[in-house]
Formats: C-alpha cells, sequence, structure tokens
C-alpha cells in the first residue's frame, strides 16, 4: 500500500448522567434510604472494556455495613480481607513486555514483504507483459485470503451498510486505479525508477490539501519538497530505462493515490483496518476486471498465456501469480498494522526507508544500469521525502 490507509475512531467522552431524586412516598425519608449515583471506580464502580458497570444507588441507612459489588477488590491488602494473600496477578506476555521487539517484526515484515513482491512482480513482466491482468491476479488473491479470514473468524467480519459502503467505494476506485496504473509503469520501467517518480507522491498529497480541501500548508512544507521535484527531474533526465508510457502511469499512479486520500478522510469510520481495507480490495477488484477482459482479454486468449506458459511452464506461472497476489496483500496488511502502532514521526521514518530499500533491492536484483546522474538523483529526492515527512509529522504532533 503506498499510502496509508485509513481507519479512524470516534472519541466519546463520558457524560454524567442526570438523576432525578427519588420520589418520596408519604413523606417518610427514614423508610427509604438516601440514594447517591456512583461515579467513580472508588466507589464501588468497575472498568469493563472502557464502559464503568456501577450499582445505581448505594444504601446507606447502615453505615457499618455497606454494599459491595461481588467482584470488588476485597482480596487487597490494604483492607484486611482474608484472601489478601491468595490474590494473583496475571503473568506479564513476552510481547507485552517488550513491545518494541513486536514492532520491530512489524517493520521488517513489511520491507521483507514489499521487497519481495516487487522483485517477483517485476520478473513476472519480464515474460508476462500484461499488467492488467496482474492487477486483477493481485487482489484476487487478497480477496481470497480475506474470505477465508473471515470464514475461520481471524478478523470476525464486521458490517457493512449502504451509508459506509457510497463512501468506500470512491476510495477503492482510486485505490484500483492507482494500484493499475503503477503496475504499468513497474512493466514498463525500472522498478527503481518507478519508485523515483512515486517519491513525488508527496507533493500531490500537498497540492491536494492547499487548493482542494482549503487546508493551509507551511511554507517550510513546500520548500521541503523542492529537492523531491528536483531530484526526480534529474533521475528522469538521465534513467537509461525511461519512456513515456512509465512516467505517466507513475505520474497518474500519484494522483490516484492522493485523491484516495482525500475520500478516505471523508469516509472515517470506526472499523478496524484489517476489514477496511478487506471491503476496499473487494470493491477494487471488480473495479479492475471490466478493463482487464477488454484491453488484455482478447490477446491472453489468443497467445498470452501460451507465451507465458512455454517460457516458464504452467506450474511456475500459476505459483508466481498466486505468490505475487499474497505477498501484495500481505505487505499492504502490514503496512496498515505497522503504522497503527507508532507515532507519526516513526510513520515518517518506516515510509522514507521502505522507498530507499525497494530501490536498492531491485538494482542489485536486476542489475540495472544507473548513470551517475540517476543515482543523485534519486537521492536527492528520497532526502526531500524525508524531510518533508519530518516536517509533517513535527506539525501533526504540534497540533495534537
Amino acid at each position: 500500500m503506498e499510502s496509508r490507509v485509513l481507519t479512524g475512531a470516534t472519541a466519546i467522552s463520558s457524560v454524567p448522567r442526570l438523576r432525578k431524586p427519588a420520589a418520596r412516598l408519604g413523606g417518610s425519608a427514614a423508610f427509604f434510604p438516601a440514594a447517591r449515583p456512583i461515579g467513580a471506580v472508588a466507589d464501588g464502580g468497575h472498568l469493563i472494556w472502557g464502559r464503568q458497570l456501577r450499582p445505581a444507588i448505594l444504601l446507606e441507612a447502615s453505615p457499618a455495613k455497606t454494599l459491595r459489588p461481588c467482584l470488588a477488590a476485597a482480596s487487597s491488602p490494604a483492607e484486611g480481607g482474608d484472601s489478601a494473600g491468595d490474590a494473583k496477578v496475571a503473568p506479564v506476555g513476552f510481547l507485552e513486555k517488550y513491545p518494541a521487539l513486536t514492532t520491530g517484526f512489524f517493520f521488517f515484515m513489511w520491507y521483507f514483504l514489499n521487497v519481495i513482491f516487487n522483485i517477483l512482480n517485476k520478473k513476472i513482466y519480464n515474460y508476462f507483459p500484461y499488467p492488467y491482468f496482474v492487477s486483477v491476479i493481485h487482489l484476487a488473491v487478497g480477496v481470497v485470503y480475506c474470505l477465508g479470514s473471515w470464514t475461520v473468524g481471524l478478523p470476525k467480519r464486521a458490517p457493512i451498510d449502504s451509508n459506509l459502503l457510497k463512501l468506500l467505494i470512491p476510495v477503492a476506485v482510486c485505490h484500483a486505479l492507482g494500484h493499475v496504473t503503477s503496475n504499468i509503469s513497474f512493466a514498463a520501467v525500472a522498478v527503481s525508477f518507478t519508485h523515483t517518480v512515486k517519491a513525488l507522491e508527496p507533493f500531490f498529497n500537498a497540492a491536494a490539501s492547499q487548493f482542494i480541501l482549503g487546508q493551509q500548508i507551511p511554507l517550510t512544507l513546500w520548500l521541503s519538497l523542492a529537492p523531491v521535484v528536483l531530484g526526480v527531474s534529474m533521475a528522469s533526465l538521465t534513467e537509461l530505462s525511461f519512456n513515456w508510457l512509465g512516467f505517466i502511469s507513475a505520474m497518474i499512479s500519484n494522483i490516484s493515490f492522493t485523491y484516495r486520500s482525500i475520500y478516505s478522510k471523508k469516509a472515517m469510520t470506526d472499523m478496524d483496518s484489517t476489514n477496511l481495507y478487506a471491503y476496499i480490495s473487494i470493491i477494487a477488484l471488480l473495479v479492475c476486471i471490466p478493463p482487464a477482459l477488454i484491453l488484455e482479454g482478447p490477446q491472453l486468449l489468443k497467445y498470452g498465456f501460451n507465451d507465458a506458459i512455454a517460457k516458464v511452464g504452467l506450474t511456475k506461472f500459476i505459483s508466481d501469480l498466486f505468490w505475487v497476489g499474497l505477498f501484495y496483500h500481505l505487505y499492504n496488511q502490514l503496512a496498515t498494522n505497522t503504522l497503527e502502532r507508532v507515532a507519526p514521526l516513526t510513520h515518517a521514518v518506516g515510509n522514507v526507508l521502505k522507498r530507499v530499500f525497494v530501490i536498492g533491492f531491485s538494482i542489485v536484483v536486476f542489475g540495472n544500469k544507473i548513470s551517475t546522474q540517476t543515482a543523485i538523483g534519486t537521492s536527492i529526492a528520497i532526502a526531500g521525502v524525508a524531510m518533508y515527512s519530518f516536517i509533517k509529522a513535527q506539525i501533526e504532533e504540534e497540533k495534537r
């Protein structure tokens, strides 16, 4: 996933409940004891999943005897309970004790799956240059994975209604368009060059925020984007694998993912990221199938499949398509889950390092020859993205 998708939770603060005074029967206040609401845990309430369960009234007729919930902490040594020594503290698991290791593992798997996806994806295009069909396979394998996960309840499928569906459709359409155009670029030029062009995505995000959403972008943020534009321009002028199809497709992908971010802000929901991404994948798959059938269907039936099978064999062809689809879905899912665990500044560092890893590994694996100017331009663009990400993360922290 090129950019982070898109969950949000609505924080609801607790509101004190207003209670009417108890009605007196026959003018006798002694018969019915005084009632008072219990608002704190110390008054006998319990916090369960963020909700406070408490008695409606507490009888105070006898100061010596107070009604206490059966699950109250009566075994606390401070209260002198008989079972003070029997209280057992639940053991802390290894992952809870060292959360940094868990987050580090998420980052490692995110990078690993992303690099493997990009390498395998490019290898497929070297013998099967049909990006529309391959894009459909990416999404189809992910959808099958999601349906299987829902079947076994990992996670449990979140319900969806017509209102939420209307909000998710624009997000999924932009996701589908950005995904297909990215694959067209991957098929046409080197992976490193596509990722260099896609480093311009922050520029499009800033422009959309300023001129479409009406959000004022600080001057420092705009200035940090100058190295990105300069670096991409330098790399494009001397890139040995440059062609206009790959360049324009990568630019369209940037625009598509920018609009996906805009629509995502309008589709904020309490649904967890795993379910949300599953629904977006299903809708995006339905969007991608028609153009794949129309634009590539006749060629695939005539000679596309036969040529690929003749080059690598049926077993490898099918297994490559399956694995590239699985890696695509898992790396996007891991990216979403990883970025939910960290602060905006760590998020910024993670995104920049991911792009550096992909560009570096693709050059090594495929042995792409790049000019000195291309290398310098790519480095300047990545440094600009890092600068932009850091400044934006600091602005978000200040807003919080």
